[in-house]
Parts: structure tokens; C-alpha cells; sequence
């Protein structure tokens, strides 16, 4: 196996540690091993990348994180330490109230995340209302407030999601996902789709709202460029396991592992001749 290159120091205040994670998908032809024996932590307010190409691991863990993975996935070892507690050892009971009150996700598609026949305003006041208690009228005020953090007008709270435009059904997400003020924000793929204008948009959404609220980030991507742009430290996937771990300018300006220096080389580089880069084909 090839030599793998992981940061030896841990986070020194970890807000969450994921230790020797494997996560299994049974099938008709056997067992696949999707994650195998990852190991990384996330620090309180740092914004922790995970990177690395389609089909590479990096959504399972996400789902795995919030135990929202469905059969034929399932957790095969490791543990999930937040805060102190093994989050696989919580009944469904306590698991509901980590989510979303400790941990929140940001999906991949914003459009399949919100409901296209709810109005905005009943698609906030669905959760305040399950996990604060909250009436329909201290619901809206506190959408409204959510709504100002995003830069959208208030009014209109009353619209449904197919009357805003991708960036702005992104920005909805990320306020729903910042309604209960939880520690950690998992973000899969949050700006796919998007141009790269509304893109950097987002991106600086993130940090700003980082900045203020000090929650922790986990920000998945494919694309290691733009990661590398916004995050503290990257750990890069391949085959499912964790081939480096470094803070963000090491892992862009002095790479370790072949692979990551592949993907790197994939990249075009404005000043470069087209010809001196590596073909995305040669990265596996």
C-alpha cells in the first residue's frame, strides 16, 4: 500500500473526532467498503475540508456523521466522539436532539432539500417549531432574523423555492441550517451547480457567518481549489481512505502525497502552456 501522509498532531480543542470510521454497503455480489478505517478531527471554529473525487467516500461520511445513512449502508466500526460522547451509542431519542440543535448539514441540491410546495416561511417554522417550541409568530420573527444573516429581503419569506435563483436557494439552506445556532455545520457540496461569480458569494457567506457565530465547518468538495480557498486544514480521500491531512496552504503550496500532487496537476494554471498539466485521467 502506498505511504500515507497524515498529519501526526491532533486539533488541540476538537469539537468532534472521528476515530477509525468504516462504513459498509451490503450488496447481491458482497459486502463494499466505502470508508475504511478514516480518521480526523474537527476543531471548535474551524472550518475542516474533506476533498477528493466522485465516489471517493466523502458524502458517507457525512450521512455517517449525522446517522443518516439508510440500508444497505451501515457503520461497520469506529467511533464518532462529539463533544465527549460517541454519537453511536446514542438511542434515536438523544440522536434527534444532536441534529440540527448541535449539528446541522447543508445538502448537495438546495432545491431537493426544500420543499417545492411549502412557502419559505413554513419550511422555517417546521423545524423552530419541532425542536424550539416556538408559535407561529416568534417563528417568523426568528426567520426574519435568519433571513438578514443571508442577505434576503424579509418579504419574501411568503415565496416558494422555485421563485429563487440557485445562490439564493443556497443561502435559504444554509439559514435553515443556521436557525438553532448548532456547533457544527456539515456542508456537502454547497456550492455545486452554481457559477463561479455566485460561488465566491457563497463561499464568503460561509466564513462571515463563521466569523460571527463561531460554529465549526465541515466543507466537502470535489474540488480542491476552490477548498482550499476557504478552509483551515484539508484532509484528502482517495479510495476511501484519508491520503493526507494538512492545514490548507501546505496542502496547496507543498503536497505530500503523489495523489494529491496529481490533483493538483490537474488543474489549468493561466500561466502555463496548455500542455504542461496532468490529464484528470492520470490521477487514479
Amino acid at each position: 500500500m502506498e505511504e500515507q501522509f497524515l498529519q501526526e498532531a491532533m486539533h488541540s480543542d476538537p469539537l468532534i473526532r472521528v476515530k477509525n470510521l468504516c462504513v459498509d454497503y451490503i450488496t447481491d455480489s458482497g459486502d463494499f467498503r466505502a470508508v475504511n478505517n478514516v480518521s480526523f478531527d474537527i476543531g471548535k471554529g474551524e472550518i475542516f475540508g474533506l476533498a477528493g473525487e466522485s465516489g471517493c467516500g466523502k458524502s458517507t461520511i457525512a450521512f455517517a456523521l449525522t446517522r443518516l445513512h439508510k440500508p444497505p449502508a451501515f457503520i461497520s466500526n469506529g467511533q464518532l466522539i462529539f463533544e465527549g460522547q460517541d454519537l453511536l451509542k446514542l438511542s434515536d431519542k438523544e440522536l434527534g436532539i444532536v441534529r440540527w440543535q448541535q449539528i446541522a448539514m447543508v445538502f448537495q441540491s438546495a432545491m431537493n432539500s426544500l420543499n417545492p410546495v411549502l412557502p419559505v416561511e413554513e419550511q422555517f417554522a417546521d423545524v423552530l417549531r419541532h425542536h424550539m417550541g416556538m408559535n407561529n409568530e416568534e417563528a417568523r420573527a426568528r426567520a426574519e432574523q435568519l433571513l438578514d444573516l443571508v442577505n434576503i429581503p424579509r418579504h419574501r419569506l411568503s415565496e416558494y423555492p422555485h421563485q429563487f435563483s440557485g445562490g439564493m436557494r443556497q443561502r435559504l439552506v444554509i439559514a435553515i441550517a443556521l436557525s438553532l445556532n448548532p456547533k457544527l455545520i456539515i456542508m456537502d457540496e454547497p456550492t455545486t451547480a452554481l457559477d463561479v461569480v455566485v460561488q465566491r458569494e457563497i463561499l464568503q457567506q460561509i466564513y462571515s457567518l463563521r466569523e460571527e457565530f463561531g460554529f465549526s465547518v465541515l466543507f466537502i468538495t470535489h474540488d480542491l481549489a476552490l477548498m482550499s480557498q476557504l478552509c483551515d486544514r484539508i484532509a484528502v480521500m482517495r479510495h476511501g481512505q484519508i491520503a493526507e491531512v494538512n492545514h490548507a496552504h501546505q496542502i496547496r503550496n507543498n503536497p505530500q502525497h503523489t495523489y494529491t500532487q496529481k490533483l493538483w496537476a490537474s488543474f489549468p494554471n493561466i500561466h502555463e502552456g496548455k500542455h504542461n498539466r496532468t490529464p484528470q485521467g492520470a490521477i487514479a
